[in-house]
């Protein structure tokens, strides 16, 4: 009898398992190749074929096949660790060459006892099909479909960046069912089905293949495709007492496809015409090896289909496993693998510990398609597994000593569940997505647990779900979702949406949750997510951590933010990655900068601190006793803003402003003509600077006609022109100070013009080490996104441009996208400065000088050049680190101090100053 394809899948885990320390070619072959034939219901493979089968490899030398079943097989075996091309040489050349055409099997298999390799023998030449770990050839052994009865199946196309592939895959069958006229919910739940079916045909919940196969045996026109996918999904909503009753369905249709639930299929959906293009694309993604997918592939997936206006206003970043360890490890796992080591040899405290990873509830309450509360789930049960695998010994004892009985199976050892895992989406699709990504998670997981015990039955119909909410988390008692009394823990990335890109609504939402508490116009969109969480959390044990972009713990938002919820909400931060590069898996692979924060009532006695200061962007974990709003080891000190130094330095002030329509501005373009029109104007034209001029020597200049007599004024018409339409710009200004200022037209707003000054950018890139920042003198006027010193002396300059200083601004200045914004209030005014003997002012006199020297070595280089990090002079890098070591050394600070252990310590002067 035939066996089915989910009995040989068992038995070919079974027959793993039992040659998995098989290694002689002499002793064992004949042994593991009869026994390989079982797994296909092949009982007696000698009568078939024949082992040490004679050919002549010449006239005067014989050879022996392994084994031989003319027409159908040929095998060759080595021991372990043998060369498989030698064996395939040997098959090739000594014996199938030396068969009758006829004879020559379709089919070579080559294999050492660890790995397998098949072959194909088609119009005199043979082709590799697959190489795989015997281990493994459950999952390959439709390779052998003829061996079982079977026709010969599909052979796959192995994985290449399968996740990624498999995601565009799927985008190019959203524009290819957009392109039909399908749109809406219609089609978000039509991709959906699809993407469980396509799953399913690869896992063992439909019979293999058999998806592919219903689809392929439609009209080439694909005109009955649609036809017959509704069939499906009415058969897959169909309970098994109902379809045993239908005539109209034949017992192929019923194995084939079990049983699954209404929930995913029971919507009537309007109709939809294929055509061949369309059909083609759908068989396309169905070749895809689904098994193998990342739970991530879901998140990719949904970005893919998503257009670009929805991924701007929704925020959506969907993310890489790697990036979603970083927070569930600390958060959870690690503590629990860290219970497991402690209890595993003490039966009832595991069993006890068992049922208490039955217990843990998780929330992300802004879940997207599921990718978070996936991989927790999956790393939970993983974690299961191994607790399983301790209790039962592996599949030899299990039997043994419980007689396998399947019941028992389920109830005994497969505790965890996603009925454990909540989720809050505001959008419909994404929910959808999340609960067939949970399903299929599950369905993975108890795929392992198989693998490891010999038996499985999937969880069919889908009874268990995931709990997934449609709603504004925002908006929404979270508590009426999952009781704060159950759940253990909080996660997930809600949305990355500045303050200056939040909707009209998103505004509304930060509103409702902050109420009067705080001022939310300059708060990122994720702080209401803090808020809410710090709320919820009041009087339990529940911890949380969120992935944020960085700026929440830089500038003005920490006070803002953290000051208001450690004063209210009593929350400490446990953990925390400073900032790295975010990436993902999605489409367009977008990128941005940020940090994870773990948080609670509770106070954890150690925490983690992971740093990404490495060129390589490693992250470098040591364990501390406190960790700041600024994500450095430090008390939970908040720097606000303050209006004069903290410090005996010099005051910073901003550059002019010009606020003349661009009427006073002359582009460098325009510069030679202007002069030429107007040549008495020359000396009271001088060079204007904003950040960018500053930074990339770019020519532009401004009219600075504060000290141009009335008589000259007069006699220049082009000039006279200008004033007149600053005159006309400030007048009817909307800004009353504007209005006011158009009785002096000739003048800027500001008439700072100092006669020496350091002048730093507001705005600079945040791929430098050293914001760029240079002397200035009188000839320069310098605009309003300019910083302006008009007393620093190299000393001062020395301080400023180190990286000590640096390393404070990176810490606590706010962003522009994700450039450093410098602040005067802020960084400047409030920055630790030390307290030099003479000698040491002297020597960093000396080194500040030095790295003004090396700059002039590049006299054609601006500032953009220089400190670049791929083009900076060796000269001035080396000039930069002896002024760094001098400046360390002025603060006693140790040679190995990190960039964060540098900022720890600056916090705590400038707290020991505010005393």
């Amino acid at each position: 009898m035939k066996l089915t394809w989910a009995e040989i899948e068992q038995n070919a885990i079974n027959f793993s398992k039992r040659w998995a320390d098989a290694s002689s070619e002499g002793a064992e072959k004949q042994g593991f190749l009869i026994d390989f034939f079982k797994v296909f219901g092949i009982e007696d493979c000698m009568v078939l074929g024949k082992f040490e089968y004679r050919l002549n490899k010449d006239s005067r030398r014989k050879g022996y096949v392994d084994y031989l079943w003319k027409s159908v097989i040929a095998i060759e075996m080595k021991s372990r660790g043998k060369s498989l091309d030698e064996a395939l040489a040997q098959l090739k050349l000594d014996y199938m060459l030396n068969l009758p055409a006829e004879d020559i099997p379709p089919l070579w298999l080559v294999s050492d006892f660890q790995t397998m390799r098949v072959y194909s023998w088609q119009n005199g030449r043979e082709a590799l099909v697959k190489e795989f770990v015997t281990a493994d050839l459950h999952r390959n052994v439709e390779l052998f479909s003829e061996i079982a009865g079977y026709t010969a199946q599909r052979i796959r196309k192995e994985k290449e960046n399968l996740n990624i592939k498999a995601a565009e895959r799927m985008g190019k069958l959203h524009d290819a069912l957009v392109g039909a006229g399908y749109e809406g919910s219609d089609l978000e739940v039509y991709l959906t089905r699809l993407l469980f079916c396509m799953f399913a045909d690869d896992t063992g919940i439909f019979k293999w293949n058999s998806f592919y196969d219903y689809i392929n045996e439609s009209k080439p026109d694909g005109s009955d495709v649609f036809d017959r996918l509704s069939s499906l999904f009415e058969l897959l909503n169909t309970p098994n007492e109902i379809r045993e009753k239908r005539t109209n369905i034949s017992q192929e249709m019923k194995d084939n496809f079990q049983y699954i639930n209404g929930a995913l299929f029971e919507r009537t959906l309007r109709r939809i015409d294929f055509d061949k293009k369309v059909r083609q694309i759908l068989l396309e993604c169905i070749e895809f090896d689904w098994e193998g997918i990342s739970p991530a592939i879901f998140g990719a997936m949904f970005q893919a289909v998503m257009d670009k206006e929805q991924r701007r206003e929704f925020g959506a970043h969907y993310t890489s496993e790697e990036n979603i360890l970083k927070l569930i490890n600390p958060l959870f796992m690690d503590e629990l693998w860290a219970k497991f080591e402690k209890v595993k040899n003490k039966k009832k405290a595991l069993q006890d510990f068992h049922d208490e990873l039955a217990t843990l509830k998780f929330l992300d309450p802004a879940c997207g398609c599921g990718n978070f509360l996936i991989i927790a789930y999956r790393e939970l049960r993983l974690l299961e597994l191994e607790v399983i695998k301790v209790l039962f010994g592996g599949k030899d004892d299990y039997i043994q000593s419980r007689m396998l009985d399947r019941e028992l199976l389920s109830k005994d050892m497969l505790k965890v569940t996603i009925e454990q895992f909540y989720g809050i989406e505001i959008e419909k699709f994404p929910c959808q997505v999340a609960q067939v990504g949970m399903w299929l998670t599950d369905h993975q997981m108890n795929l392992r647990v198989r693998y490891e015990f010999g038996e499985y039955h999937p969880r069919l119909p889908l009874k268990q779900t995931a709990i997934i909410i449609e709603g504004n988390a925002l908006r929404m008692e979270w508590d009426d979702i999952v009781s704060k009394v159950e759940l253990g823990y909080i996660l997930g990335n809600p949305p990355f949406v500045g303050f200056k890109y939040a909707s009209k609504s998103q505004k509304e939402d930060m509103q409702l949750v902050f109420g009067n508490h705080i001022k939310t116009a300059l708060l990122d969109y994720v702080s209401a997510w803090y808020k809410k969480t710090a709320e919820y959390i009041q009087d339990t044990r529940i911890e949380a951590a969120l992935v944020s972009t960085n700026s929440i713990v830089q500038g003005t938002q920490v006070g803002q933010l953290w000051g208001f919820l450690k004063a209210k909400y009593n929350i400490n931060i446990n953990f925390a990655h400073r900032t790295f590069k975010w990436s993902n898996e999605a489409k367009g692979k977008a990128a941005v900068h940020c940090v994870i924060i773990g948080f609670s009532q509770i106070n954890r006695l150690e925490k983690l601190l992971v740093d990404y200061e490495g060129v390589a962007g490693l992250g470098v974990a040591q364990i501390v006793d406190k960790i700041s709003p600024y994500l450095v080891n430090a008390d939970d000190i908040v720097v606000n803003s303050r209006r004069k130094p903290l410090c005996d330095i010099p005051e910073i002030i901003m550059g002019n402003q010009a606020m003349d329509g661009g009427n006073l501005i002359i582009e460098g373009k325009d510069y030679d003509n202007f002069i030429a029109k107007e040549p008495m104007s020359l000396k009271y034209i001088k060079r204007y600077m904003m950040g960018k001029e500053f930074i990339n020597n770019i020519p532009r200049y401004c009219l600075w006609l504060k000290d141009c007599p009335p008589s000259e004024l007069r006699k220049m018409p082009h000039v006279m022109e200008r004033v007149e339409k600053v005159r006309k710009m400030r007048a009817s200004s909307n800004d009353a100070g504007a209005r006011r200022m158009a009785d002096t037209p000739t003048l800027f707003r500001e008439q700072r013009n100092p006669d020496k000054f350091v002048a730093i950018p507001i705005v600079s890139s945040e791929n430098r080490k050293y914001k760029p920042m240079d002397y200035l003198d009188s000839d320069t006027i310098a605009g309003n996104k300019l910083f302006i010193i008009a007393d620093a002396t190299l000393y001062h300059f020395g301080i400023l441009t180190s990286s000590i200083h640096m390393a404070w601004m990176r810490a606590i200045c706010g962003r522009l996208e994700m450039r450093y914004t410098y602040s005067k209030d802020i960084v400047y005014n409030n920055f630790p400065w030390p307290t030099p003997t003479d000698k040491q002012t002297t020597e960093i006199e000396t080194l500040a000088q030095s790295v003004l020297n090396a700059r002039q070595n590049h006299p054609t280089s601006s500032l953009a050049d220089l400190y670049d990090p791929l083009t900076m002079p060796p000269d001035l890098l080396k000039a930069h680190k002896a002024l760094d070591a001098a400046v360390m050394k002025l603060y006693s600070f140790p040679k190995t101090h990190t960039e964060a252990d540098v900022v720890a310590e600056l916090m705590q002067l400038y707290q020991n100053l505010l005393r």
